[in-house]
């Protein structure tokens, strides 16, 4: 397991879809609640998700005239053959491979997926929180190993980390990891990306089948680098 530190200037990508509104989840204080991301923290809520995405280019000439200085966060150039999805709602960017589509995926603010290979796939969600930076959750090692163990890992998984990363993106930080989860008949390999901000807690998850991971795995890693907190 391999871990690192860097940090870099670099700002987000532009231009793809737009989507307002999100799963509400109850607030987390303790660093073991604003740690848990699984799924089932939102569909014990039972509430029914709703999204709106027009596209940004219907609304492009109003974000320019309201929030300039929001537009010179994501004016990077895009990586060939990928395309951007960029929230200005809800805070958040990120790049997927140009040929994925968008679906919806349940609990999740957005996702898209290969059109072939569904399994491969990228999600973003959050929750509210009340602490103001990743780096609050605690050190690098101890909240990915949590995350990955007792979060991410079902009962019958045996969760392996080969990766983890900490990073200062334009002064924002993010951890980031790569995970494999090992079941009797299946395994899945991903990144992850998480953040705080704008009082809540992003986690990006782009992932693969693991047989499949090495063919796939630098396409992906681009995705999950790529996410960028926006300020709102």
């Amino acid at each position: 397991m391999a871990v690192s530190s860097c940090s870099f200037t670099l700002v987000s990508p532009f231009l793809s879809h737009k989507s307002n509104d999100l799963p509400r989840n109850a607030a987390t204080t303790p660093s073991s609640s604003a740690m848990d991301t699984t799924t089932s923290t939102v569909e014990s809520k039972k509430q029914p998700i709703q999204k709106r995405r027009p596209l940004l280019l219907g609304i492009g000439a109003l974000v320019a005239n309201l929030q300039p200085s929001k537009l010179l966060l994501a004016e990077e150039v895009v990586p060939d053959k990928y395309r951007a999805f960029v929230d200005y709602i809800d805070g958040y960017s990120y790049v997927y491979p140009s040929d994925w589509k968008e679906f919806d995926f349940r609990a999740h603010d957005s996702a898209f997926k290969d059109r072939y290979l569904q399994l491969q796939n990228v999600r973003v969600r959050f929750i509210p929180t009340e602490k103001k930076d990743i780096r609050d959750m605690g050190p690098l090692e101890e909240v990915v190993s949590f995350l990955v163990k007792h979060r991410y890992a079902a009962p019958n998984q045996r969760p392996t980390i080969y990766d983890m990363q900490e990073k200062t993106v334009d002064g924002k930080h993010y951890y980031s990891f790569e995970y494999v989860l090992t079941s009797p008949n299946y395994s899945s390999a991903s990144f992850a990306t998480i953040a705080i901000g704008n009082g809540r807690y992003y986690t990006l998850i782009v992932g693969a089948n693991e047989r499949r991971w090495k063919r796939y795995r630098d396409q992906l890693k681009v995705v999950a680098d790529s996410f960028r907190l926006l300020d709102i």
